[in-house]
C-alpha cells in the first residue's frame, strides 16, 4: 500500500471514530433525559448503516454503559440520570438480543453472576446475550446470590464455566472467596472460571491475583476468548498475588 492509500485509509478509520463518537455522544444525552422515542431512534439509525446487531452492543451500547459508570462513581451524574439511562438501556438490550443471530449450540454450560448493581447486572446481562448467541448455554443468576448457592447451583447444572462478570470493589472479598471455595471442594473440578468488567476493568492484576483462568474487558473479548481458550485452566502455582496483569497475547501463549 502506497502512502497516499495509507493515508487515505487513516482518513476512513478516523472518519468512522469520529461517527461512532458522534452516534455514543448522542446516545447518552437521550438516556440521561429518559428520551426514550429518542434513544429507539439513535439505535434504528445505527442500525441503518448496516451495523451488525452484535456491533451495536459492543460499539454503542457497552461504552455507553461504561461512561455512564465512570460519571456515576464521580459524582458527575445524578441519580435521576443514572436510573434513567439505565432502565432505559437495559429496555433497549432487551430487545436487541431478539435481534441477535444464534449460533450453533456449542454444548458448553455458563452460569454468570455478578455485582448486585443496576449497572453491573446489565453489563453482565449484555455479556450474557453475547455467549449466549455464540452458541453457549447461559444461566444467568446476577447479583446478590450467596457464594454457597451459587456453588450449589454450579453442581446442579454441571457447569462448564464460571462468569463473574460486573463485580463492584465490595463483592470482590466474596469473589475471591468463592473463588477459593471451587478450588478446594472440588465442585466440577474442571470449572474455569472466567472474569471481566467492573472493578476488574480498573485494577490492573486483580483477576488474576483471586485466581481466575481468564478475563476480559467486555462482552466481545469475553466471547472471543472463551471461544479461543476453553481448555486453560491457572494452576495453584500461577494464582499468585501481585503479579502483573498478563496481556490477551500472553494468554494466548
Amino acid at each position: 500500500m502506497g502512502p497516499v492509500a495509507r493515508s487515505f485509509s487513516r482518513q476512513l478509520v478516523e472518519i468512522k471514530q469520529m461517527r461512532k463518537n458522534i452516534f455514543i455522544e448522542r446516545f447518552f444525552n437521550t438516556l440521561i433525559r429518559g428520551d426514550r422515542p429518542e434513544a429507539r431512534a439513535v439505535v434504528d439509525e445505527v442500525l441503518e448503516t448496516e451495523v451488525s446487531t452484535k456491533k451495536v452492543i459492543s460499539h454503542l451500547f457497552w461504552p455507553t454503559l461504561e461512561h455512564l459508570q465512570k460519571l456515576y462513581r464521580a459524582d458527575q451524574l445524578s441519580d435521576l440520570a443514572y436510573h434513567y439511562a439505565t432502565h432505559l438501556l437495559r429496555g433497549l438490550a432487551d430487545q436487541m438480543q431478539l435481534r441477535l443471530e444464534q449460533m450453533e449450540r456449542c454444548g458448553v454450560k455458563v452460569l454468570m453472576v455478578c455485582g448486585a448493581e443496576e449497572s453491573e447486572e446489565l453489563a453482565a446481562q449484555m455479556a450474557s446475550d453475547v455467549l449466549e448467541a455464540d452458541g453457549y448455554e447461559v444461566y444467568f443468576l446476577g447479583g446478590g446470590i450467596a457464594n454457597d448457592e451459587v456453588v450449589e447451583e454450579i453442581g446442579n447444572i454441571k457447569a462448564d464455566t464460571l462468569v463473574i462478570f460486573g463485580a463492584m470493589p465490595d463483592t470482590v472479598p466474596y469473589s475471591r472467596q468463592l473463588i477459593d471455595r471451587l478450588h478446594g471442594i472440588g465442585v466440577c473440578p474442571n470449572l474455569q472460571i472466567v472474569i471481566g468488567g467492573g472493578v476488574f476493568n480498573r485494577v490492573d492484576g486483580l483477576a488474576e491475583e483471586i485466581g481466575a483462568d481468564l478475563w476480559a474487558n467486555d462482552p466481545i473479548e469475553l466471547v472471543e476468548l472463551m471461544a479461543t481458550h476453553p481448555e486453560r485452566r491457572m494452576t495453584s502455582s500461577q494464582r499468585t498475588v501481585g503479579r502483573k496483569r498478563r496481556t490477551r497475547r500472553s494468554v494466548a501463549a
